[in-house]
């Protein structure tokens, strides 16, 4: 994977350079420690993961981020811990305190390398059906049986028709990366629904069958309703 680093700290750069020199499927490409001009470099590569900082003096993380039409994957590291719910609702890889440690942030890199892995394999993958891990087994979903899906903790929960849930360890990053954007999309950061079983909506909520899905404020604005 193809990488860079933005921190107004040069400190903070040398450690994320060093570690990211130890894992082998990381490619960090150069460093900024001006946010601005690492605009200008996401325009000319390809880049397929980003650590980013979000304390930063002209814009913070959470902002530069928003500003990207296509962003990457992104790890933010920093020493603040009160972003970490805003970072997941934009869909974060991973959210690193600094100071971390080497086995910290390869388990992230973990992480990253596993969407990335699942990201190119989709467009095989994205037929009229979908295996989902459940315990030990891989249980065959069709997708016109999703009514929809939700983060529970460390399980993502999936509703199927005829009043059936199967549990899943899988994350819901990796489902929205496995499902046909045509059939289902993303309300909330902890729920994805089918646009075919939505049965009335207003600005705030979905509702499929009796169950009332909330619409995220993130997530409001990339939302064209009706589909």
């Amino acid at each position: 994977m193809t990488a860079i680093a933005i921190d107004d700290e040069p400190i903070a750069l040398d450690i994320v350079t060093a570690h990211a020199a130890k894992v082998p499927f990381v490619d960090l490409k150069t460093t900024f420690t001006n946010a601005f001009e690492a605009i200008s470099y996401l325009q000319q590569h390809k880049v397929d993961l980003l650590f980013l900082d979000i304390k930063m003096p002209d814009i913070s993380g959470i902002d530069f981020l928003k500003a990207l039409s296509k962003p990457p994957m992104v790890i933010f590291t920093t020493a603040y811990s009160e972003h970490a719910v805003q970072s997941f609702e934009l869909d974060a890889v991973d959210y690193l305190l600094k100071p971390f440690s080497l086995s910290r942030f390869l388990k992230a890199c973990n992480k990253a390398k596993e969407l990335f892995d699942l990201r190119n394999q989709a467009p095989e993958t994205k037929s009229d059906f979908i295996f989902i891990k459940d315990g030990y087994e891989q249980v065959k979903v069709l997708l016109n049986e999703i009514l929809y899906i939700e983060a529970s903790g460390n399980y993502t929960q999936i509703k199927l028709s005829k009043n059936r849930l199967l549990s899943s360890r899988i994350t819901i990053n990796e489902l929205a990366d496995l499902l046909p954007n045509q059939q289902f999309i993303r309300t909330h950061r902890a729920f994805i629904v089918a646009k075919d079983k939505i049965s009335r909506y207003d600005r705030s909520q979905i509702i499929i069958e009796d169950k009332s899905i909330p619409i995220g404020a993130t997530y409001f604005q990339n939302l064209k309703l009706p589909f």
